[in-house]
């Protein structure tokens, strides 16, 4: 499971490439999200492995959007390319 720290110092920086994270931001996902006593707690519906919490709903969902990009660019080296393919 990604967990991304609910504190604004703690987020992850992304050096992305911009048409990476263009492309991480152009998918719209479904957040799941809950009251669990003191924080919000959510998770992407098609990644259920991606799970977070924020203080409110707004950063719950930066939080999560943060796991995302950091799941997707995981293990990925820092001189990377890109190439557009058709499935």
């Amino acid at each position: 499971m990604h967990n991304v720290g609910r504190y604004q110092s703690e987020r992850v920086n992304y050096s992305l490439n911009p048409e990476i994270a263009e492309v991480c931001m152009s998918q719209k996902l479904t957040m799941v999200y809950w009251k669990g006593g003191q924080f919000w707690l959510g998770k992407l519906l098609e990644y259920p492995e991606i799970m977070t919490q924020g203080e409110s709903v707004e950063e719950l969902e930066e939080n999560l959007k943060d796991a995302f990009r950091l799941m997707a660019m995981d293990d990925v080296p820092q001189d990377y390319k890109t190439k557009e393919i058709a499935l």
